[in-house]
């Protein structure tokens, strides 16, 4: 295994009976556990390797359990776990075969432009809407700035985490909010709240935990959290469908077998969620900058399973990806559900 700056891969363990889990060993190591990360391990689980991809964001939370949890182990699947920078990245590896998939979080928006590249390449099983209430996407700004509304930052410089969709959608968000003359900076995810506190920008269009991580240390506050919501699809409440996780039509063509295995125990990281979210935070740490006691405060997205779409879910869905057809994004207009994993 080795490091690069664009991704870094680890070994996927279980909590294992020695007392020491992937987490604590990723923070000894410093995200660079190279061929040392449980050679036992990987050694017993059978079938072919499957690399998945995730950034390090709260949307993650259930293959961040089931990693934790032992559920990939438990099916008998060598499940390899590499961090990436952003979504675009993971989307890009997935092309290049450097990954098989793709953890939750992952832009939606970003795997669509790699399957309007190689149509065919992409199925989704799982995809984390959020909204108002199921927060994953807001616009923060430093603790000390009178902006009350989004409208405030118009002419100011707003940063957006890196990639296609972050960036489209904080500008589509600021110029709908009345935000006109603002000017997107890309920048790292962790990195917004340093900046903001820095006065190096007035705003951020940023994902969960970003907002926590500066709410709790006193250096940010949230200024409109579901913005997507409201502002692209029209409604506060209505499911942005903003990150998915996937698996490449190549990986399910090779290996349908171990591809539904892995749906399956992915699905039960979902579940643990679901039905357990305060205990299921505590995998948050090591995964996303967020730590201790600070992962009860994070808010959580909602989770949608393949066989659990609506009608209603996939027209929000379309909803957001004819947003890039229209701003030029997509060469061509994308069917959500042609990319639907049909089990």
């Amino acid at each position: 295994m080795t490091d690069s700056n664009n991704a870094t891969p680890i070994s996927a363990t279980s909590a294992n009976t020695d007392g020491t889990s992937r987490r604590q060993v990723l923070q000894r190591a410093g995200l660079a556990l190279g061929a040392l990360a449980m050679p036992a391990l990987v050694r017993a689980q059978s079938g072919p390797k499957i690399r998945v991809g995730y950034w390090p964001i709260a949307a993650g939370l259930p293959f961040y359990a089931a990693v934790e949890l032992g559920y990939f182990k438990e099916a008998g699947l060598n499940v390899e776990v590499v961090r990436f920078a952003g979504a675009q990245q993971i989307m890009e590896g997935m092309l290049a075969d450097r990954v098989d998939g793709s953890a939750n979080g992952t832009g939606s928006a970003n795997i669509a432009v790699g399957e309007i590249a190689a149509p065919g390449s992409f199925k989704i099983f799982c995809s984390n809407p959020s909204n108002v209430k199921n927060v994953l996407d807001e616009i923060i700004v430093p603790i000390g700035s009178t902006a009350k509304t989004i409208a405030d930052l118009k002419g100011k410089r707003v940063g957006s985490g890196p990639g296609i969709q972050n960036v489209t959608l904080a500008k589509t968000v600021l110029e709908r909010a009345g935000a006109t003359g603002a000017t997107v900076v890309e920048l790292p995810i962790g990195q917004h709240v340093a900046a903001l506190a820095a006065g190096q920008l007035d705003g951020c269009y940023t994902l969960e935990p970003t907002g926590t991580i500066g709410r709790l240390n006193g250096t940010t506050r949230v200024l409109e959290a579901g913005v997507i919501s409201k502002y692209v699809l029209g409604d506060p409440m209505a499911p942005w469908f903003g990150g998915s996780a996937s698996l490449t039509a190549s990986f399910i063509k090779a290996n349908p077998e171990a591809a539904k295995k892995y749906i399956t125990a992915y699905g039960k990281g979902v579940a643990y969620v679901r039905s357990k979210p305060a205990e299921a935070r505590q995998f948050l740490k090591g995964y996303t900058a967020i730590e201790g006691a600070l992962t009860s405060e994070v808010p959580l997205a909602a989770y949608t399973m393949y066989n659990e779409f609506t009608p209603a879910d996939i027209g929000h869905f379309q909803k957001f990806f004819d947003l890039f057809s229209e701003k030029g994004v997509f060469s061509s207009r994308l069917k959500v559900d042609s990319m639907l994993y049909k089990g």
